[in-house]
């Protein structure tokens, strides 16, 4: 067996409603609930790639506001016969444009789900760890204007 390392980054894409915050999910071929997040392209700084990724695999663009830190883990591509170990960075997102009808081919479905419930709903433990993160900013700013009631909204 081979081993590799792979450097990615991703987003969690979220609008104001009448009804509160929402954040975009994406639904992989598995069934499994996720985040947006891919490759880091030569070049490319993490912010690019969150912005990136967010947009091709939810159809949206967002503008980023703040960083929600990194998680860790492994996984074993039985193609490549490689265990890699992947580190992924995390930024929150602001919705801007576009449609989640846009998503592209790697993605079954996109779906706007409560801020509050997105955690409980993330098949993956570290992308809980980052929803709950993002979850506490969006707390921090006001409901009405999405402004930041502090300085930072912190992150890792």
């Amino acid at each position: 067996m081979k081993y590799g390392r792979e450097i990615s980054s991703g987003g969690v894409l979220y609008r104001l409603t009448g009804d509160g915050y929402e954040v975009a999910l994406i639904v992989v071929e598995s069934g499994a609930n996720a985040l947006p997040k891919g490759l880091i392209n030569k070049g490319e700084s993490p912010e690019e790639t969150a912005t990136r990724e967010v947009h091709e695999e939810t159809g949206m663009w967002g503008e980023i506001e703040a960083p929600l830190g990194s998680i860790n883990y492994y996984y074993y591509s039985k193609e490549r016969d490689t265990r890699y170990f992947k580190n992924v960075t995390f930024f929150l997102l602001r919705y801007v444009s576009g449609s989640e009808s846009d998503h592209d081919f790697e993605v079954e479905e996109v779906r706007w789900v409560p801020a509050e419930e997105a955690e409980g709903l993330l098949s993956y433990k570290g992308e809980r760890d980052v929803m709950r993160r993002a979850t506490e900013a969006l707390k921090r700013k006001s409901p009405r204007t999405g402004e930041s009631h502090s300085k930072g909204l912190g992150g890792g």
